[in-house]
């Protein structure tokens, strides 16, 4: 009965949890209506958070537009497609590949450090010192960081879509050989503004799950070294598993609705 018993008391944790992200969501919700965060917090939690990404957000958009480009250009060589590989680069980018991977990117870098910051705080009894200074922890640690990656995360995925089909231009034109002309001329047609949208909305998706998933685990992360580390990892692997599987279903609505 041991595996049953194991199996019942999962299921019980990830019911709890998301009951708890879903009261952690509700209140964060309520803060920004109600409370004006402070803008020192939050140029700071943007540099944190925007500026110090970026490297990592630049190098993966480009090598991801890249090595795109030449898969689609190996493939599209045996139909006489060539010219066609731009337009596939963008397309991929701008719907898919750039939010996703600049979400899950993001969650590596910023979603640990939250739930690790947050965590330390947990242990170490500061956030029980902010409750007794009469200072909700929700409105000076949580929401801060919630905006911030709101903010931060469409800027990020422009630039990487931006920099991985400057990228794959680079190497389609002057290493592949295709026309430039009409790469870029197909690439305009085919690249349209539900893409664009789409993306844009699914980042911003994906930065409220980075945001909340990061904040929720530190806030409740067990005593101790061992549990601030529980936290963080666990943080990161359940905001990239669930940036994939929402961005399915995001996906399969969004599609439907701008078409």
């Amino acid at each position: 009965m041991q595996p049953v018993a194991d199996i019942g008391n999962f299921a019980l944790r990830m019911v709890a949890d998301l009951g708890g992200f879903a009261l952690l969501a509700g209140e964060v919700l309520r803060s920004l209506v109600s409370v004006r965060p402070s803008l020192r917090d939050l140029i700071y939690q943007l540099y944190s958070i925007g500026v110090k990404s970026q490297s990592v957000v630049l190098i993966t958009g480009a090598f991801t537009g890249m090595v795109l480009c030449a898969q689609a250009f190996f493939q599209f060589q045996k139909v006489k497609m060539e010219t066609g590989t731009l337009a596939l680069v963008g397309v991929s980018m701008s719907s898919e590949l750039g939010p996703v991977l600049t979400g899950l990117m993001v969650a590596g870098r910023v979603g640990a450090a939250m739930a690790a910051e947050l965590g330390t705080m947990r242990v170490t009894e500061q956030v029980d010192a902010l409750r007794t200074l009469a200072t909700h922890p929700v409105d000076y640690l949580v929401v801060p960081r919630f905006l911030a990656t709101l903010i931060a995360m469409p800027l990020l995925t422009i630039e990487a879509i931006a920099v991985g089909i400057g990228s794959a231009y680079v190497v389609g034109v002057h290493f592949l050989g295709i026309d430039a002309a009409y790469s870029w001329a197909h690439m305009l047609k085919y690249v349209g503004k539900s893409d664009i949208a789409m993306g844009m909305f699914k980042t911003l998706c994906f930065g409220m799950i980075i945001a909340l998933v990061g904040c929720y685990k530190g806030l409740n992360c067990r005593e101790g070294a061992e549990g601030v580390g529980h936290a963080t990892t666990e943080a990161v692997v359940t905001a990239s598993i669930s940036i994939l599987m929402s961005n399915f279903f995001l996906t399969l609505a969004l599609r439907g609705l701008l078409e």
